[in-house]
């Protein structure tokens, strides 16, 4: 190795390790201009070309390691092989693999997981049983690819075969989260009580299975016997907490960590920052965005956007158009976040001109973005617009969930049209629920249209079974409909029709939260 050569090495390492994969082939080809070859630089490369999508540079490394003859060496035939496979070139992965001279555990663990990636689960048994010699990487992979495609028969068939001298704290885990992820939790609790030991990983997978399935209280059990907690169990609760509105909750776990002598990092910021977003906390937000740049916490792209979405939400507009105009990259969250935050303050026409720029730029619209300007259309009373994008998301190949249907109600139902509101119920591919009947209920008793009300209550009776029972919002909105309409005799009917029910008119109510995020 020549006297120089560490040093490229180690800059070019140094370049992949902070994210600058451009900066280390910057280096790589000033070493190439000057007619050097270093073997052990290529596997460097190339990993970091699988895991940042440069296939372009990624084909060029393989073409030089071709034309020097190195390219069936043992390590950078390999990672090649995990390098396409990561690609989605599945094919030229097993091809690589297949015309290698020599290949060790390391080499097949990396075709099997490629499959696995990929979603090709038969190839990945097959190699797994033409296997010479397997690990606990081996045994492990198989069972995540089997329960991430949701067969958790050979997935559990898979784990009780595992060698015992195999089985470690990792293969118990790796069950544990391929049911918890799946929102398994009866299954995963089984596995999980079993275990022997646990690491932090099993308990957080656990909270996280509970959050997603909406089973706070037992995720908040759960967290509550981690015996040492590290940062990742408490970012489990709080982001669970967040995603299931419960933002209070949120904040105060968020107090609770920092008193703990944890320091947040950028999930942890995730999370509060949805939290402040839900309750329109902008003050909170900002000391956290405060917080944020006193600690020295990289923003990365996530953090952005939740910082766009926290800031339009809690309406401060212009601090959000202007995070969101300082982002190189938008993806379709940061996109979809300032697309529904200045449709839910009423600024419908600067909605639709992001949306506009949105169509024009390399992402896509999805079915949020186009739920957040059916939204906007029908509290603004842009009805022609409104209809335009519904047919719009058509044409794109979305299809329109019952949310969008019932946006679409909402919007004809505040212009006057109940007609084709009524229409467009009649014509939904699915069968209406509380809300769709209820938004145009709504409009029934904002245009006093009490011959709408009477269809709507035969379609009701009708269906019984789309109406929740235990919801009053129906038996409330006909009582004032009748009332404003002075038929006294059926508003009082209706009240008569919840207190037999046991259904009490719910009681509003507000909160106030203190949370102190200067830490």
């Amino acid at each position: 190795m020549r006297p120089n050569e560490p040093n490229w090495y180690w800059l070019i390492k140094k370049h992949i390790f902070q994210g600058s994969v451009t900066d280390a082939f910057l280096v790589y080809k000033q070493i190439r201009f000057n007619g050097v070859y270093i073997l052990g630089l290529v596997p460097l490369l190339l990993k970091a070309c699988a895991s940042a999508s440069i296939v372009k540079h990624g084909n060029s490394l393989h073409g030089e390691a071709i034309k020097n003859g190195v390219d069936f060496d043992l390590i950078i035939g390999t990672s090649l092989v995990d390098m396409y496979a990561k690609f989605g070139a599945l094919s030229d992965s097993r091809k690589m693999f297949d015309y290698m001279p020599e290949r060790n555990v390391v080499t097949w663990n990396a075709m099997i997981l490629g499959c696995i990636r990929n979603g090709d689960m038969k190839c990945a048994s097959f190699l797994f049983d033409q296997m010479p010699q397997r690990t606990e990487v081996t045994w492990n992979q198989m069972i995540h690819g089997f329960a991430r495609t949701g067969d958790f028969i050979s997935a559990r068939c898979m784990f009780d075969h595992v060698p015992p001298d195999l089985k470690n704290v990792v293969t118990w885990t790796v069950m544990v989260d391929g049911y918890a992820t799946k929102g398994r939790m009866s299954d995963a609790r089984l596995i999980f009580e079993d275990m022997s030991e646990r690491n932090f990983f099993a308990w957080s997978s656990m909270i996280s299975g509970y959050c997603r399935i909406g089973d706070v209280k037992e995720a908040k059990a759960i967290f509550d016997r981690i015996p040492v907690k590290n940062l990742v169990n408490w970012n489990s609760l709080i982001c669970g907490y967040a995603q299931n509105g419960f933002c209070e909750e949120a904040l105060e776990t968020f107090g609770n960590m920092q008193e703990d002598g944890f320091e947040p990092d950028e999930i942890t910021a995730v999370g509060v920052l949805s939290a402040c977003a839900q309750l329109g906390q902008l003050n909170v937000g900002k000391d956290i965005h405060q917080m944020l740049c006193r600690k020295g916490i990289k923003l990365n792209q996530f953090i952005v956007n939740a910082l766009v979405d926290m800031y339009a939400k809690c309406g401060d507009l212009t601090r959000a158009q202007s995070i969101f105009d300082g982002i190189t990259c938008k993806n379709s969250a940061c996109w979809n976040s300032i697309i529904s935050g200045f449709g839910i303050h009423g600024k419908c026409k600067q909605a639709l001109e992001f949306f506009r720029r949105m169509e024009h730029s390399n992402q896509k619209p999805n079915e949020i973005t186009f739920l957040s300007l059916l939204s906007a259309c029908a509290h603004g009373g842009f009805v022609d617009e409104g209809l335009e994008i519904f047919f719009k998301m058509q044409k794109c190949g979305l299809a329109a969930s019952i949310k969008h249907y019932g946006c679409v109600v909402d919007l004809l139902g505040r212009a006057g049209r109940l007609q084709d509101a009524y229409d467009l119920i009649q014509n939904m591919p699915m069968t209406p629920n509380d809300a769709v009947w209820g938004s145009l209920l709504g409009a029934c008793r904002l245009h006093s249209d009490m011959n709408m009300v009477n269809k709507v209550l035969e379609e009701i009776n009708r269906q019984p079974c789309t109406i929740d029972s235990d919801n009053d919002s129906h038996c409330v909105l006909l009582s004032n409909i009748y009332a404003a309409s002075d038929s006294w005799e059926k508003a009082e009917r209706m009240r008569m029709v919840m207190m037999n029910q046991g259904l009490p008119k719910t009681p509003g109510r507000s909160s106030l939260m203190l949370i102190n995020a200067e830490q």
